[in-house]
């Protein structure tokens, strides 16, 4: 019988407790981290490894991306929505095409982009936080982008 690990028990009751907002940041932040994960696997010795690795974590980094898309509210987003379609299927291309040649550059170039996405999301929920005027999702993303 597995017994329950305490991180795994936080990370379930964070998921479950967490706003709308905030799971997207987790989501941002998920990707992030396992896309870090398929850069380690580049320096591994052991070519079984090295596949896995890579592999493994840029298709978890991708599911995410691809929860993300698929979340959009396409009626209600309008430009916005369509805009981040647009870089969320570019990012699932980017990394499909980094796993099939294992090309570390693509996975650099989509951790980048998400990096300003999960900061200017942070930054939003920062500001709500405060109850500053909140800024948009469309205004964070202008202002950083």
């Amino acid at each position: 019988m597995r017994r329950p690990n305490s991180w795994d028990s936080y990370r379930q009751i964070a998921t479950q407790t967490a706003s709308p907002n905030q799971l997207v940041l987790m989501l941002y932040e998920g990707a992030i981290r396992f896309l870090e994960r398929a850069r380690m696997g580049f320096v591994a010795e052991d070519p079984l490894e090295y596949h896995q690795t890579v592999n493994n974590n840029i298709l978890r980094a991708q599911a995410i991306i691809n929860e993300l898309n698929r979340c959009l509210d396409m009626a209600k987003g309008g430009e916005f929505s369509i805009n981040m379609r647009r870089l969320y299927n570019y990012f699932d291309r980017r990394l499909q095409e980094s796993n099939q040649r294992k090309d570390e550059e693509g996975i650099k170039e989509v951790i980048c982009r998400i990096t300003v996405l999960r900061d200017a999301w942070a930054e939003m929920l920062k500001q709500q936080a405060g109850e500053e005027t909140p800024l948009s999702g469309t205004d964070i993303l202008s202002a950083r982008v």
